[in-house]
């Protein structure tokens, strides 16, 4: 029959009986130390009793007046019998130089010869021995009795061994009752701490344990998605390769504190704030992230765990989306205000004035072409010209009139391939529609502010574009004539969640100066001579600057 496997003891179980045995083998070995130390000092401590009291008698005079009488032992034996109660030693043994006993404490063993040695005491010498005599086992010291410069007898007191080894196995008794409680004690605190072992650990032995955190490392690096851990003082316990690649982080920032890491000063505050944050954008110098945090909560507050998910690609499609929708939106009024002048066309004809009908139609077949042919001319680059056409058609629905300048030039191949058309979209396409907001609003007076008395009536809504190429660089400008931007907002202008238009807006701004620092370049804020926003992007065309410089002029 075969045993079944049983599963392995868990990590605290294993430390535990190894704890055990531990203390057990430490509390047996001091019990063994003691009782070893114990029995020496006894047998020390009996050997000077006996020692002493064998001396004091040889040395007593009434023992040397009664060896001279004829009969000592009737002397002697009582003498003798009492120092051994009074001492408490097993036996007094007063013996002539020949070894026949005057005393013993059994009575029949007088007058017998003494067992054990007594040359050297014969010799003038004190000694000690351990010898089996009638009493069995004893620890005895023999000394001669001096009476002048003769020895006249001798004198042997012992102790037995059992007698000693009861006295030990007394002590001995102490000694386990307090080795007992240090182990209980041990195994009481060896039984604590591998309790909270085992609930930190959830039962799992070390195998389990090793391959958890495999598989935890295998995790991490797979997972595309950023994971960053912050312990209960917001310091950074864990973060993955995709966490510190969208925060811009090094290997070292494991162990620093959240404001340690020069993140921008939004997205610092969501992770330190004590509050889950669900899906909010956040943008770091290259990236726009949507962060989520939940706090771990356990009794008290251990940490932090966020997630973060790159919304870069995201957003960028989504704002080509909405430059979709509206181009689709600006085609279909375009369809609708030619069906107009179609049919304006027709009944011109129709009404026979077919002169009238012909001006008519190629007044407006000019005004469409001049645009197209300029932005055609001026600017090679195929994204840029469809941007540009579509942004005006957009901006016409506005009542805005979009404006190629003068000096614009962007020849073929001029720009280099480093440079994404989707950032250019961004840049270019989120400068336009902040400035056809802007002059919009100022000329119908929606702004939210008094309109300026030139601005009044009849005001132009006029966005100038300027895209050409010098010395080096991409240079596009976007002026409006709006209101402008007050000194007052001109460092906030660029932060995200800056807007005059209302919550839901404001991030515009924010992805053109991401764009512009992923590409190296530097975006200025100026004003127009007549008070409008003017904004100048330049954009390196060989090689990569050092990061993106917002001047405010």
């Amino acid at each position: 029959m075969r045993l079944p496997r049983t599963l392995p003891r868990s990590l605290a179980g294993q430390l535990f009986a190894m704890q055990a045995l531990l203390v057990a083998a430490v509390v047996a070995g001091c019990a063994f130390f003691a009782y070893a130390s114990g029995r020496s000092q006894a047998e020390e401590t009996a050997a000077r009793q006996v020692r002493a009291a064998a001396i004091a008698m040889a040395g007593s005079p009434s023992v040397r007046e009664a060896i001279r009488t004829p009969d000592p032992s009737a002397v002697l034996q009582p003498y003798a019998e009492r120092v051994r109660a009074d001492t408490g030693i097993a036996f007094v043994t007063i013996m002539d130089p020949d070894g026949v006993r005057w005393t013993h404490p059994v009575p029949a063993q007088i007058g017998r010869r003494f067992i054990g040695h007594t040359e050297r005491a014969l010799a003038g010498e004190t000694f000690e021995e351990t010898y089996t005599g009638t009493l069995g086992p004893s620890i005895r010291v023999v000394t001669p009795i001096r009476d002048g410069g003769r020895i006249v007898g001798l004198v042997s007191a012992g102790i037995t061994v059992e007698r000693v080894s009861t006295q030990v196995r007394g002590q001995l008794g102490a000694l386990g009752t307090a080795a007992g409680a240090a182990l209980a004690l041990g195994a009481l605190g060896t039984y604590v701490i591998n309790a909270r072992l085992r609930r930190h650990t959830h039962g799992m032995n070390a195998r389990e344990l090793s391959r958890m955190h495999t598989y935890h490392e295998a995790t991490l690096h797979a997972v595309r998605e950023g994971l960053l851990m912050l312990d209960g003082r917001r310091r950074v316990a864990l973060i993955n390769d995709a966490g510190r690649e969208l925060l811009g982080l090094t290997p070292g920032a494991v162990g620093r504190g959240v404001d340690e890491l020069a993140l921008p000063a939004p997205l610092t505050g969501a992770l330190l704030a004590s509050e889950p944050r669900v899906d909010e954008v956040h943008l770091t110098a290259d990236r726009v992230i949507v962060v989520n945090t939940s706090p771990v909560v356990g009794g008290e507050r251990r940490g932090t765990v966020v997630t973060l998910r790159d919304h870069t690609e995201l957003q960028a499609l989504s704002g080509e989306l909405d430059s979709e929708r509206g181009f689709t939106h600006a085609l279909r009024s375009q369809a609708h205000e030619a069906a107009n002048r179609l049919h304006t066309v027709v009944s011109l004809i129709e009404l026979g004035r077919v002169d009238e009908a012909v001006e008519f139609a190629t007044a407006e077949l000019e005004l469409a072409q001049v645009l197209t042919d300029r932005v055609v001319g001026a600017v090679a680059e195929p994204v840029l010209a469809a941007l540009l056409l579509g942004k005006a058609a957009q901006a016409h629905e506005r009542g805005v009139e979009l404006a190629l300048a003068e000096d614009s030039m962007i020849d073929d191949g001029a720009l280099p391939r480093s440079l994404a058309p989707r950032d250019l979209v961004t840049i270019l396409g989120n400068l336009i529609d902040n400035a056809v907001d802007a002059a919009s609003e100022t000329a119908t007076g929606s702004g939210g502010g008094p309109v300026p008395a030139q601005r009044t009536g009849a005001a132009r809504a006029l966005v100038t574009v300027t895209a050409l190429t010098e010395a080096g660089e991409l240079v596009l400008r976007v002026a409006d004539t709006g209101g402008g931007i007050g000194p007052a907002d001109a460092d906030e202008v660029f932060r995200r969640g800056w807007t005059t238009h209302g919550t839901g807006r404001g991030l515009g701004l924010a992805l053109v100066r991401q764009a512009v620092h992923r590409n190296g370049g530097t975006v200025e804020l100026g004003r127009t001579p007549d008070g409008g926003a003017e904004f100048t992007v330049r954009l390196p065309l060989t090689g990569r600057a050092t990061g993106a410089e917002v001047v405010t002029a």
